[in-house]
């Protein structure tokens, strides 16, 4: 399919109640950032639609949650056999409003489909317990129900993964949803919307709102007392704020926000494998990821070829338009990131650290940053507090492991870290170390359907993926019986 008829194939309207409808505060553009061009426009969310999603919500809640899980399961699955049909629609329409490369962004459809086949297979090993009390007396039941309706809250730096993170174990667990999918990239949210549709999602279970007003329409919905459960992932600003209105009435929430990665090379790491991850750790995505590697810690006594090895990769990388060929490294989602890129690495310079390569801006139709590495950053520098979501490469030095591990844990967030040593005992010290939620020891990527996501610290609360998932989105419930026996 070719880049209009796909387009032309993306609903443009809001989906509430199993009905495409439009919205009713005008339309809201979508851009493509390789080029500045519009691609498509869409309805616009008013906060009276946001209502009527979660009314949809509200009404299809207790049959969903009643329907039995190998049902839910069975949708789930054949949601994820339409995605790996669709896959080369789905990749193309990502690249086409985020502007990853393609050969990345089917990398993420292959990422994103695993947690509908994961959470299809969970959908059916939800259990409880059964058993006597110490006394003798009755016996306990612990069952798990679905929290009830929830309010899902999506980026706009990986359209599809962070939409199926969420909806999947939602709808696995019996809850019904409404979602919010990020202003600057809604294609691919509304296009598996219709997804679901054909995979016999009943109607109500899943609404979907776009809108360029997004803490307008939200508010509301977070008030409301019918709603359960919040799921926002975004930056530590804003999920602060969601969680004070959550706080209003007690919502569970589950909040994978910021992140300022550290990545470890200590003087015995294998540095062909180091090179490898970090490249994997920096530059996927285009940087723009929470788990991107943010500061790379590197031993003093192997920093200068571990800098010139990386440096001569990153030569190599080749810019341009996701859809070009050989393309290696797209566009910023748009303007503001590129200041922001710009501005970290200017302080850097400024305090007296060296671009090795890279550096600038890229003067070109559309939002593009050079692939950068810069060296000797020093103590006190904003590019080692602040996310770059970039493609920027910083490197400073330590001497000892426990000079490592504090400058890794200076920083109020903890998503994710990654240590390169030959060292198990120092590896499993690290674990115990670094105050991360997720380690990636001696990989540059950690993330899988199967595995459990989430920080520490400002980085977040909860888990997406894995056996933990699919709890944040059931309540248990504790049931006392009398001795059937009656001893």
């Amino acid at each position: 399919m070719d880049e209009n008829a796909l387009l032309a194939a993306v609903p443009d309207r809001l989906f509430i109640g199993g009905r495409w409808v439009p919205g009713s505060a005008g339309l809201l553009t979508v851009s493509d950032p390789a080029t500045g061009r519009e691609i498509k426009s869409i309805a616009n969310a008013s906060v009276e639609d946001g209502a009527a999603a979660l009314d949809a919500a509200v009404a299809a809640a207790d049959a969903w949650a009643a329907t039995a899980p190998r049902a839910r399961g069975e949708i789930l699955r054949r949601a994820f056999d339409l995605v790996q049909q669709r896959r080369d629609e789905f990749a193309l329409l990502m690249t086409l409003e985020m502007g990853k490369p393609l050969a990345e962004a089917n990398g993420e459809v292959t990422y994103g489909g695993e947690f509908l086949r994961w959470f299809g297979e969970e959908a059916v090993r939800i259990s409880g317990r059964y058993g006597t009390n110490p006394e003798g007396t009755g016996r306990m039941i612990v069952s798990q129900h679905p929290v009830g309706p929830c309010f899902l809250i999506t980026p706009w730096n990986f359209p599809l993964a962070m939409a199926t993170r969420k909806i999947a174990p939602a709808l696995a667990a019996g809850c019904t949803v409404v979602v919010k999918p990020a202003e600057l990239t809604p294609l691919t949210t509304l296009y598996f919307a219709k997804l679901l549709e054909d995979a016999g999602l009943p109607a109500g279970v899943l609404n979907v709102i776009t809108t360029s007003t997004s803490g307008r329409v939200s508010a509301p919905i977070i008030a409301d007392p019918r709603l359960r459960k919040l799921s926002f992932t975004g930056s530590t600003e804003v999920g602060r704020r969601l969680l004070q209105q959550a706080s209003e009435n007690v919502l569970r929430t589950s909040m994978e926000l910021g992140g300022n990665a550290p990545f470890i090379v200590f003087d015995d790491a294998d540095l062909d494998k180091a090179v490898e991850g970090a490249l994997l750790a920096k530059f996927r995505n285009i940087g723009e990821a929470c788990t991107a590697a943010n500061r790379f810690i590197v031993h003093e006594s192997v920093a200068d070829e571990f800098a010139a090895r990386v440096a001569e990769r990153v030569k190599g990388m080749r810019l341009g338009r996701g859809t070009d060929d050989g393309v290696t490294i797209g566009p910023l989602i748009n303007q503001e990131a590129v200041d922001k890129v710009a501005a970290l690495l200017d302080d850097a310079v400024a305090r007296g650290a060296s671009v090795l390569t890279g550096g600038s801006r890229v003067h070109r139709a559309g939002t593009f940053f050079e692939p950068t590495v810069v060296t000797d950053v020093r103590p006190g520098s904003d590019i080692l507090r602040e996310e770059i979501f970039g493609p920027v490469l910083s490197i400073v030095r330590f001497a000892d492991e426990d000079e490592a591990v504090r400058v890794a844990n200076d920083t109020e967030f903890g998503l994710v870290s990654y240590v390169f040593t030959r060292d198990l005992a120092r590896g499993q010290r690290m674990i115990d170390r670094l105050q991360t939620g997720m380690m990636g020891l001696n990989v540059g990527v950690v993330s899988n359907a199967a595995a459990p996501f989430g920080g520490v610290k400002q980085s977040g609360l909860g888990r997406e993926g894995g056996l933990e998932g699919i709890h944040e989105y059931l309540s248990t419930k504790y049931t006392l019986t009398p001795d059937p026996f009656g001893v």
